[in-house]
């Protein structure tokens, strides 16, 4: 299991142009010198407005630094179980253009959040539009990743539901450890979608004055996933309203223990 970085964790430290901060193309360099993380899962808002040359330029900085870019996340839910068929057209044009932009960033998944009910018809109706735009995707040689998110996906067993009636090899789940927490049994939560996950986000809050992580136990989520083998990447997400720096410092000394089995 690998440590990485969502992006999105060190927003409040990036400036468009530099000035006294950091710019996304300096993000790779940052996160595996200062940081000592090993690739990026990156936000797609924080793409916006940006050109193929862009991408390229950072996916050649990332390359440069040895962290690559793994995986984009779509940060909108797409309404992929709109009842208009134009809304439906229009989340799937979205997904083919950001298949495209996680290729040329060199990323193996794009990952999405779906706005749905939680009710039969949304529920077919969303496993239809995902398998409609499937092989789109997978001709790019992209997984697709499914996060949690209100209504048909917030239940881990509903969201494994889902990825079963999709079918085929390339879909699958991206579980945060915030998400795990909020259903009130992160262990099982975690233990049901990390079989299916190509990455899973270690969502990091607030730590005690002692270092001790607040609201549930990063070891113990650790330990969840690594009870169902998984191998993939973990990425640190920083949510908390302190020192980013700091605290995925942190987080990943506690992190690293447990992956090497030493909590």
């Amino acid at each position: 299991m690998l440590l990485t970085l969502a992006a999105s964790s060190l927003s409040s430290h990036l400036d468009p142009h530099g000035e006294g901060g950091l710019t996304v193309f300096d993000l790779p360099g940052f996160a595996i010198r200062e940081l000592r993380l090993r690739g990026l899962n990156l936000t797609a808002s924080m793409l916006a407005g940006w050109s193929y040359a862009d991408l390229d330029r950072l996916r050649d900085r990332a390359d440069k630094a040895a962290c690559p870019c793994l995986v984009l996340v779509e940060d909108t839910p797409l309404p992929l179980a709109d009842p208009s068929s134009t809304g439906r057209d229009e989340a799937k044009e979205r997904i083919r253009r950001l298949a495209a932009a996680a290729n040329r960033l060199g990323c193996n998944a794009l990952a999405l959040k779906c706005a749905a009910p939680d009710d039969p018809r949304a529920f077919d109706l969303l496993a239809e539009e995902m398998k409609a735009v499937m092989p789109s995707v997978e001709r790019l040689e992209l997984n697709v990743l499914l996060a949690p998110n209100e209504g048909l996906t917030d239940c881990p067993d509903r969201l494994t539901e889902l990825i079963k009636r999709i079918g085929g090899f390339r879909i699958g789940s991206l579980p945060n450890f915030a998400h795990a927490a909020s259903t009130g049994d992160p262990v099982s939560a975690l233990r049901k979608l990390a079989p299916y996950a190509g990455a899973i986000h270690a969502t990091v809050g607030a730590f005690s004055r002692r270092g001790k992580h607040e609201g549930y136990d990063l070891a113990e989520c650790v330990a969840a996933v690594r009870s169902v083998g998984f191998p993939n990447t973990l990425a640190i997400e920083y949510v908390g309203d302190g020192d980013p720096i700091k605290n995925i410092d942190r987080a990943r000394t506690i992190l690293q223990a447990a992956i090497d089995g030493d909590q």
